[in-house]
């Protein structure tokens, strides 16, 4: 819908009017993101500063939610997790047709921490623990600790950095995970996380801990994912059960 400057109404108004009916619409679906203000002056042919005064308008009517250094979504958008399903952190994500991408921050072979001794196939009492950083339209949601089989660290670097962690074990034992305990509470981010994750020390994350197993009822991934609660929602779906 092209804006009129010879419309009585400000350029301002005509684009907060076009936003908020496309927001309406599902234009931003899934992940609720809106262009730069760069991006939308150049589509609607208007100053940066009219596209600034538009979004304002939006936010103050509670629209948008305008976030420092982050972008502009739509007010209350949030990623939403399936628990009805079986699947990696990142395949969930892949799932819902968001662009998200992985980022390796760190492997190595550490000792295996006491909580997680029934990981299968963790040789002297050592596993592989990765840190990846998981995000959505090159914005951070969520930092995850995997804590693997140690013959995972023999893979080359770059299929580590980019496969999921069910990924890695089918190819490593030519076995599909077959079920997984979640745990799912509130935290507090420690340095590390808030670092990775662009909030403050101390700021309120979601904690999602994940055990994951094979047929056989062996272990072989023990997790945590720290996600920020603002743009992630948990959802189950149910049946009633007659007589329940």
């Amino acid at each position: 819908m092209p804006l009129s400057r010879d419309n009585a109404a400000p350029l301002q108004q005509q684009l907060a009017d076009v936003l908020r009916h496309e927001i309406d619409a599902g234009a931003y679906e899934p992940s609720g993101k809106l262009p730069s203000e760069a991006a939308l002056g150049a589509r609607f042919g208007v100053s940066r500063v009219t596209v600034r005064l538009a979004l304002a308008r939006l936010a103050e009517a509670g629209v948008v939610e305008r976030k420092q250094g982050k972008g502009t979504y739509a007010a209350g958008k949030q990623v939403r997790h399936g628990l009805d399903q079986l699947r990696s952190f990142h395949e969930s994500l892949l799932a819902q047709g968001l662009r998200a991408e992985m980022r390796l921050l760190s492997q190595a072979l550490v000792a295996l921490p006491q909580a997680m001794a029934e990981l299968a196939e963790a040789g002297q009492g050592q596993c592989l623990l990765l840190q990846r950083l998981h995000l959505v339209d090159g914005e951070p949601i969520a930092l995850g600790r995997n804590y693997l089989p140690p013959g995972l660290a023999a893979m080359p670097a770059e299929k580590i950095a980019r496969q999921p962690a069910y990924a890695l074990l089918a190819e490593l034992t030519g076995l599909p995970v077959a079920r997984a305990e979640l745990a799912i509470r509130l935290a507090l981010a420690d340095g590390a996380v808030a670092q990775a994750l662009g909030v403050g020390e101390g700021s309120a994350v979601l904690l999602m801990e994940r055990r994951s197993y094979f047929a056989d009822g062996r272990c072989c991934d023990c997790s945590a994912f720290y996600i920020r609660p603002e743009r992630y929602a948990f959802v189950l779906r149910t049946s009633f059960a007659p007589g329940g």
